[in-house]
């Protein structure tokens, strides 16, 4: 980094106010006023849902002020299929019920529609799938009797006429695509990085759902050709020509056109097993930690040179700590959080821009238009502490929110966070979102009886806040049970590693141990290194694994599968300070 950009960032640092970055902790949130913020958040959520259903169904989004629809992607009920898992989520198995069916009779997507391909992807095929998910499943609670895989069929229609967007050189797809009649002759050939690069968990589900490979396919080589044209410094631009393959934004940073790249890239990694995922975040998280972080705040460089661009705080950035929890990486994510809220204590709500050399919102980025990213971090950081504070966090943003955004019909966009002016538009993803990372952090204090906490399943969230079961069927599609923990008759038993008692595999092809929140990751980008006793754990390859013997569960052993030797088991702390049992070979076995 040239030597006046790193003096000025500096500069820029240690003149904010320390008041910018110190919380004042509010009066501790009870279990008894967890549960009632839970009930508050639920009721936000009815407001909003209610006020959709009643003055907007069947277009795609609410405009609460007017209390009117207004179609904004598609035309295809958005709002409805983007707040299917959280009606699921909140155990209203009627509305989640009625809504399904309703779907599953009404729904088209054979519409002369030119759509984002990642909105689409997210919000549309991502609430599908979640969906299809949990209707399907008897294990969830939410199983439909009458359900016969019809949201499924509507997913892999869609994502059929989204394909021809990835017909490019580059594999790199356009950023819209028409669902009757293909790209455009006259599309932009110029997408953003995260427009290319966040579909590959709606995309990868699909494929091991239908068991066609093609959608995972593409969306992989997508990932290749954004990482192929990387810097030299591991950094990736905002923008680029998916026919050329040359950047034409060459801002890198962790939030507007990025943000999501960086997230999907791990997640795909924890969802699917695929290491190349892993290792591709690895030294994009590691570039990301060298030039754009600057303790406790992020600033947006040059890709090539790392020259200073933005000394810019964006609201999208907000995700980071979160994600920063799944790898494992906790105290910066912290201190980060703790800076960002302190700007929604500011104003009430956090601008999408503010700028820290001048310490004072962005001009022409005043809005706040409900983001979650914020409340999502604050959810896993409180998942991962249990930290009280987390639970303050939250209570001040319900507030902020009853008070400043709550409007006739559901929750209005904020125009400017220094004024608090409302503006008729609420997104479908408050609803899928912002009010769902709310509820699960009240619920998670207040003793959480939820699919997420208490369910069969692990899930990883989208992008878009969606549900996503780490199931056989999705995790174990193209793998051959290598994890940890993993338990067989002795006949059948390969092993390819095993664990010493400092931690360190002999003979692998991997070094990390795949799971939500692992603490487990070494690296040398400051991933913690489990400080837990391991000795014994054999990653194996063998075949009939259960769900439980994979995620480390309680362990029952089937009629079929009656074990030669008794295995021990041993517990592993997790970030959130909660023990997970791991079946493990004794030595004799």
């Amino acid at each position: 980094m040239d030597p006046k950009n790193a003096f000025f960032i500096t500069l820029i640092l240690l003149t904010i106010p320390d008041a910018l970055i110190c919380r004042v902790f509010a009066e501790g949130v009870t279990f008894d006023e967890a549960k009632q913020l839970r009930d508050e958040v639920s009721g936000m959520f009815y407001h909003a849902f209610n006020g959709y259903m009643d003055h907007a169904f069947p277009r795609d989004e609410l405009k609460p002020l007017s209390c009117e629809g207004e179609d904004t992607l598609g035309g295809y009920a958005l709002t409805l299929i983007d707040s299917l898992d959280t009606l699921a989520l909140l155990g209203d198995k009627d509305r989640f019920t009625s809504s399904v069916e309703w779907i599953s009779k009404n729904l088209r997507f054979d519409i002369n529609k030119t759509v984002s391909l990642f909105e689409t992807t997210i919000r549309i095929l991502g609430g599908l799938l979640s969906a299809h998910l949990i209707a399907s499943d008897y294990s969830t609670g939410m199983r439909i009797p009458s359900y016969d895989d019809e949201l499924l069929h509507l997913a892999e229609d869609l994502a059929r006429r989204l394909l021809p967007a990835f017909d490019t050189p580059t594999g790199i797809p356009y950023g819209s695509v028409n669902l009757l009649h293909g790209v455009d002759e006259n599309e932009s050939k110029i997408t953003s990085t995260a427009g290319g690069g966040t579909l590959t968990l709606e995309f990868g589900v699909l494929s091991r759902l239908t068991n066609d490979p093609v959608f995972e396919q593409v969306t992989k080589n997508a990932v290749r050709g954004i990482w192929a044209r990387r810097s030299k410094l591991n950094l990736v631009g905002a923008h680029i020509d998916v026919f050329t393959g040359e950047w034409t934004q060459k801002d890198a940073g962790i939030g507007t056109s990025i943000d999501s790249f960086y997230e999907y890239l791990l997640k795909a990694y924890i969802l699917f097993g695929d290491e190349e995922y892993l290792y591709i975040f690895q030294e994009a998280y590691g570039a990301a930690m060298h030039y754009l972080f600057h303790d406790p705040w992020y600033v947006e460089v040059n890709m090539n040179s790392a020259a200073l661009v933005w000394p810019l705080f964006n609201s999208l950035q907000a995700f980071w700590p979160g994600l920063q929890v799944l790898a494992g990486d906790i105290d910066p994510a912290i201190r980060t959080h703790t800076a960002f809220f302190s700007v929604w204590k500011r104003y009430g709500f956090t601008p999408e821009g503010f700028n820290l050399a001048s310490f004072s919102v962005q001009h022409g980025q005043k809005s706040y238009p409900l983001r979650p990213e914020l409340i999502e971090s604050t959810y896993w950081l409180y998942k991962a502490t249990r930290d009280p504070r987390y639970l303050d966090v939250g209570r001040d943003i319900v507030s902020s929110l009853q008070y400043g955004a709550r409007c006739t019909c559901g929750y209005c966009h904020i125009l400017d966070v220094e004024f608090h002016k409302q503006e008729d538009h609420m997104e479908s993803f408050f609803l899928a979102e912002t009010v769902k990372y709310l509820w699960l952090l009240f619920d998670l204090a207040a003793g959480p009886d939820n699919l997420v906490e208490n369910g069969p399943y692990k899930y990883i969230f989208s992008t878009e806040g969606h549900l996503l079961p780490m199931t056989p069927r999705i995790s174990l599609a193209r793998e051959h049970c290598s994890y940890f923990g993993a338990y067989c008759k002795n006949s059948n038993f390969r092993p390819t590693s095993y664990i010493s008692n400092d931690g360190h595999h002999t003979n692998s092809s991997s070094r990390f141990q795949r799971g939500v929140g692992s603490t487990s990751y070494v690296t040398q980008y400051g991933f913690r290194k489990s400080t837990t006793s391991m000795s014994g754990i054999i990653k194996g390859l063998c075949p009939g694994l259960t769900h439980e013997q994979m995620y480390g569960l309680s362990y029952v052993a089937s009629p079929d599968m009656v074990p030669q030797e008794e295995p021990t088991t041993d517990h592993v702390e997790n970030v959130g300070g909660q023990s997970q049992s791991m079946v493990v070979l004794s030595d004799s076995a």
